[in-house]
């Protein structure tokens, strides 16, 4: 399974949350503030116990509310904005992407990925070393992803593809 196309189905991500999703207050806040919150609703189950998962629970209702919170940007000029049509490109029209790019892709999101032992460790053990390291990897990877997918979407457009490619009829 696909776990980039299965988080844009659990997510609801429709063309139109896409594009509100471009956003730059929409990336910079997705990019930054999920794992720290993630992280705090985690350790306050030492303040409040069990109480802790509803914290949990806003902090998930704050991701998938996240791209739907800010209206569509007036143009897709910006990086962020590029990264996020390039993603769109890589769930879409994959076939299309180059092979250097998969590589990149792929090997940036498997070093993200890493940094979830050192945050689950820091998450179990209060250790804020270990969280915070956790945190800046995943954080790093997920930059650099968005910089490469900035790269796919400017290949994407250089080979003649449009906005109009990745709505749902194309």
């Amino acid at each position: 399974m696909d776990i980039a196309r299965f988080s844009e189905r659990l997510m609801g991500m429709k063309d139109e949350v896409w594009l509100r999703h471009a956003n730059p207050w929409s990336v910079w806040t997705r990019v930054l503030t999920p794992l720290p919150l993630l992280a705090l609703a985690l350790w306050s189950r030492a303040w409040i116990g069990y109480w802790a998962w509803l914290a949990v629970g806003v902090v998930l209702v704050w991701i998938w509310i996240n791209p739907r919170a800010f209206s569509r940007p007036e143009t897709f000029d910006s990086w962020s904005a590029q990264g996020v049509l390039g993603e769109r490109v890589w769930l879409r029209h994959r076939d299309k992407v180059a092979a250097h790019h998969k590589r990149t892709a792929n090997a940036v999101a498997f070093a993200s990925g890493m940094g979830l032992l050192p945050f689950a460790y820091g998450l179990w053990a209060f250790d804020l070393g270990f969280t915070c390291l956790g945190i800046v990897v995943i954080s790093g990877g997920k930059m650099w992803f968005v910089d490469r997918m900035a790269w796919v979407w400017s290949d994407f457009l250089r080979d003649s593809g449009t906005l109009d490619d990745l709505t749902i009829g194309s």
